[in-house]
């Protein structure tokens, strides 16, 4: 049963290594700043780190390997708010659908677009 359970894990941890380069491309494309960094072993230990710029001095770090998943929002250097596993998760999603709201300039742009 455990090493079952192990493998699962990985799974979600790579599941999740996928979505945040996902999310940090995408982000980018809207003008965030979002980084992802790939750590990678050539065996089974994977992880990532992501970092996104939520405005001035505002920033959150995700990060998650095979030895956990944490989140991290600080604002002028210092920490706000560190939460980890499924709270991790729930907080990344929460601020990944802020952050892809369409802005007001955007849907702006679409309207023109649009009219043309």
């Amino acid at each position: 049963m455990f090493p079952r359970l192990a493998q699962q894990y990985r799974s979600v941890v790579k599941d999740l290594v996928m979505s945040l380069q996902a999310l940090a491309t995408s982000l980018k494309k809207r003008g965030v700043t979002a980084t992802c960094y790939v750590c990678d072993d050539g065996r089974d230990d994977h992880g990532a780190s992501f970092v996104a710029q939520l405005g001035d001095q505002h920033m959150v770090r995700f990060l998650v390997s095979d030895f956990g998943i944490s989140w991290v929002e600080s604002r002028n250097g210092r920490e706000l708010v560190k939460l980890e596993g499924a709270e991790a998760i729930q907080e990344l999603q929460r601020v990944t659908q802020f952050l892809q709201q369409p802005t007001e300039e955007s849907v702006r742009e679409t309207v023109k677009t649009a009219q043309r």
